[in-house]
């Protein structure tokens, strides 16, 4: 299978130029941007108890990290 790279140096299986290639049009939000407070969530732990992201964690800073393999 061969694989198209863009300018972000994504590669995936469309050709350049496709639509779903054209990305985020300017001036759209994409996200809270870095330092920014994050709103309240929660996720369950290994032990499937529930975890408030700011409550169980008190005072002390904390960094998200979104990995998405690019390979599925």
């Amino acid at each position: 299978m061969a694989f198209n790279r863009d300018k972000h140096g994504f590669d995936a299986p469309v050709e350049l130029g496709h639509p779903i290639r054209s990305g985020l049009p300017d001036g759209h939000a994409t996200g809270p941007a870095v330092g920014d407070r994050l709103p309240d969530f929660m996720l369950p732990d290994e032990s499937g108890r529930l975890i408030s992201f700011h409550a169980d964690r008190g005072r002390t800073k904390s960094a998200i990290v979104f990995y998405r393999s690019a390979v599925w």
